[in-house]
C-alpha cells in the first residue's frame, strides 16, 4: 500500500476566528510628546518612536529617522538631525 502523501504548502495560512488583525505601520499614528511651552522657531525637539522591534527618531517639524533596531543609534540620527537643523 502507497504512503500517503500530505497536500503541499501553498503560502496561505487561515486566520485564527478570535484573532484580531493588526492595523498597517503606516495606519498606526507616531506618539506625539505633550505640549509644551513653545519653543524658537529654529528648535527641532526629538524623540523615539518604537514600532514593534525597531526604533526610529521623530521631530517635531516632521522629520523621521531610518527604523533601527538599535535605539542608540535612533538617538545618534535625533542628535544628527538637531545640530543639522541648528547649524
Amino acid at each position: 500500500m502507497p504512503a500517503r502523501r500530505r497536500p503541499r504548502y501553498r503560502g496561505e495560512v487561515e486566520p485564527h476566528p478570535d484573532a484580531t488583525p493588526a492595523p498597517a505601520l503606516d495606519a498606526v499614528p507616531l506618539p506625539r510628546p505633550p505640549q509644551s511651552p513653545p519653543r524658537s522657531p529654529t528648535a527641532h525637539p526629538t524623540s523615539t518612536a518604537e514600532r514593534g522591534s525597531f526604533c526610529l527618531a521623530v521631530c517635531a517639524c516632521g522629520w523621521k529617522g531610518p527604523a533601527r533596531r538599535s535605539r542608540d543609534l535612533a538617538r545618534q540620527d535625533a542628535a544628527g538631525h538637531e545640530s543639522a537643523a541648528g547649524a
